[in-house]
């Protein structure tokens, strides 16, 4: 995520990361009490989420490779999307997928590209690209790979 931050800001873009590893949220109940336009009965950081997703210009989402899919954070975090579904529906945000794995096989990413290419395009976020790190299990494997560059030409080519 530094590489692409990098090249974004150096491409006169702003950008702000929101770590949902450590913030609290809570998985979608699937109570509907949102009317899928919110607010979601549960507090808890989802809000603070929903407003500065709503209130930018493109989501980037970035995660590691677990068992073939993003983190269960990130995961409910786009569970919880059901709750502004509509809004974000008609923001159009770019986006784009930034994700590392530590095998090297050429097929690891397929179901999460498939995921995230049916979430975008349910969603209307037009997709901005893809950087898929093969062979990332460390940062030193990280940093020897295209990974970094492929990251930074993305962000600075927005």
């Amino acid at each position: 995520m530094n590489h692409f931050t990098k090249g974004a800001e150096e491409a006169g873009n702003s950008v702000e990361i929101i770590d949902v590893c450590h913030a609290d949220i809570h998985p979608c109940i699937g109570c509907v009490k949102c009317g899928y336009e919110g607010p979601c009965v549960q507090r808890d950081d989802v809000e603070q989420i929903r407003k500065k997703l709503l209130a930018s210009d493109m989501v980037v989402f970035a995660t590691p490779l677990y068992y073939y899919g993003m983190t269960a954070q990130l995961k409910t975090v786009v569970d919880r999307f059901c709750a502004y579904n509509s809004s974000l529906n008609s923001r159009h945000l770019k986006s784009a997928l930034l994700t590392v794995a530590w095998n090297e096989d050429d097929w690891i990413f397929d179901v999460l590209k498939a995921h995230y290419k049916t979430l975008v395009r349910y969603i209307n976020f037009p997709d901005c690209g893809m950087v898929l790190g093969l062979g990332c299990g460390t940062p030193a494997m990280t940093k020897r790979s295209g990974y970094p560059q492929e990251a930074y030409r993305l962000g600075r080519d927005l």
